[in-house]
């Protein structure tokens, strides 16, 4: 049966109305703004020809106040699925073209109709933010529509991967869609997201702000810690978004997408012994140490400008995915504090609600003392640390590299917080604290009483550091599964990877615990 003409062109006309969106000319303006428009964004994220549309005729509630007789094509949002390098993936994309890309009702329905797509599929969920927020004709149905995403955002938290990129305005409420989400790209320009605008503040506090200092893409990523990935345009944070997803399984139900060659390189790395320092109070360049034990040297770090005492972030070894996690000496000497316990504790969380293996690189004096520290609440968040690690039941490998002092030790995955293997460099000390520091403790009076004060403590702490502090002394206690070599460690790492991939771990049943937030 051939399409009568009229209904073929009816056909046309209506899909020519939907693709022209909010015109032309506005398209053109975003353009100019450096911006892909709302259809441009999924083009570039999907493989060419395998978009497939969900509700492309949906519209707003023509009997909302104020909006009789206005066309809000697809109803400012665009939604489907498609696939990213053979992989299947759910992405919506806001149309500020189109009555500025608020979410009425109707647009809310099909990000919730993708969203539960999504989850019965098992496949991963991309957002582009790019809206005026609340569509304020339509009241509380906008508030709504608010409420039903965030419940769905939960529903698929653990299920399926949530990435969320705010290419544009991501205001009030609507900023706490992309919060509850697994991780945040946020352009440098055109972007902003924030609760309330420096209008507001000024309105309610009396304080003069800037944009970018409430709501700017800079601020949130070194600052409040919201934002993961920092974007130089549209264009980049898509090919981050790729990245990101070429570390991820479908859902948690899968494994990531290992690349598992037979033959498993397990020579040894004579290079990386030129990477530790002469003197033990020379920091150690832990990025470069990670590069030259990750496959290819690339590490996909996370949160690189957030809480920068602590590295973490996706990359393979031995072609198995893992979640790094490491301190960063060259950062206040690698401590502990509060932003560096949330920012590792939440990755943490993530690799393990999707099986992903983590590895844990050790170089760290404790946590960080101060009066500020404790007052805003360093044993709270430091025990989120401890509680993301215990309750983690995926392969965990950890590399002592040189200090391992106190809490701290056990914070950053010990034997006993579950780690699977502990490995060790001869330049380890493990103790309860440092060795000048403990013999100042202990030998006070035989150091007080000495003719060389100097000599007398350095005395004390190399026999400390010998006796109680060296790795030896904690393997032969069975805390250290094997003291290596540096240039070992690449093979040991893999080789570790390998024979803890298959672990299956029980728990005592329970609907869940209750991590100290």
């Amino acid at each position: 049966m051939t399409l009568p003409p009229k209904l073929a062109q009816l056909l046309e006309e209506r899909r020519a109305a939907i693709l022209l969106a909010g015109g032309a000319d506005k398209l053109e303006q975003r353009h100019k703004k450096g911006q892909l428009g709302a259809r441009e964004r999924l083009d570039t994220l999907f493989q060419q020809g395998t978009f497939q549309e969900f509700g492309a005729h949906v519209t707003h509630d023509a009997h909302a106040f104020g909006m009789e007789g206005k066309t809000l094509p697809s109803d400012g949002v665009v939604t489907g699925t498609g696939f990213v390098d053979g992989q299947h993936v759910a992405a919506f994309s806001q149309d500020f073209t189109v009555c500025a890309g608020t979410l009425g009702k109707a647009h809310a329905n099909k990000i919730v109709r993708l969203m539960n797509f999504a989850l019965a599929q098992g496949i991963p969920l991309v957002a582009f933010k790019d809206s005026g927020g609340a569509r304020i004709q339509e009241g509380v149905e906008a508030l709504s529509g608010y409420g039903e995403v965030f419940y769905a955002n939960v529903l698929l938290s653990g299920v399926v991967p949530q990435i969320a990129a705010v290419l544009g305005p991501c205001a009030g409420g609507a900023a706490y869609s992309p919060a509850l989400m697994d991780f945040i790209v946020m352009t440098r320009r055109n972007a902003q997201m924030f609760i309330t605008g420096p209008e507001v503040i000024k309105a309610v506090t009396g304080h003069e702000t800037t944009m970018d200092e409430v709501g700017g893409a800079e601020m949130h990523a070194a600052v409040s810690g919201n934002v993961h990935f920092l974007a130089e345009d549209d264009a980049h944070a898509i090919a981050i978004i790729r990245s990101l997803l070429s570390y991820l399984p479908a859902n948690n139900t899968e494994d990531p997408p290992h690349r598992l060659d037979p033959g498993l390189d397990l020579s040894h790395d004579d290079a990386i012994d030129a990477l530790i320092p002469d003197q033990a109070n020379e920091p150690l360049d832990m990025p470069a140490v990670i590069r030259r034990i990750v496959d290819d040297g690339e590490l996909l770090e996370v949160h690189a400008s957030f809480a920068r005492n602590i590295i973490v972030g996706l990359a393979r070894i031995g072609g198995v995915v893992v979640g790094i996690v490491a301190n960063q000496p060259q950062v206040m000497a690698g401590a502990l504090d509060i932003n560096a316990s949330d920012k590792a504790s939440r990755f943490i969380r993530f690799c393990n609600a999707f099986n992903i293996p983590l590895v844990t690189f050790v170089d760290v004096p404790g946590f960080l003392p101060g009066v500020e520290q404790e007052r805003g609440a360093i044993i709270r968040h430091g025990a989120k640390l401890l509680f993301a690690y215990a309750s983690c039941t995926v392969p965990k490998i950890t590399l002592v590299l040189r200090k391992a002092y106190g809490g701290s030790y056990l914070a950053m995955c010990s034997q006993e917080m579950g780690a699977d293997m502990v490995f060790a460099w001869p330049t380890a000390e493990i103790a309860v604290m440092g060795a000048d520091a403990a013999v100042k403790l202990l030998y006070r009076r035989e150091i007080e009483q000495a003719e060389d004060r100097a000599e007398k403590a350095a005395e004390y702490a190399a026999a400390y550091r010998a006796e109680f502090a060296s790795p030896y002394a904690s393997a032969a206690r069975g805390y250290i599964t094997d003291v290596i070599q540096p240039a070992e460690t690449r093979a040991a790492l893999r080789l570790a990877l390998r024979k803890t991939l298959a672990k299956r771990e029980r728990r005592p049943a329970k609907k869940h615990g209750n991590i100290p937030l």
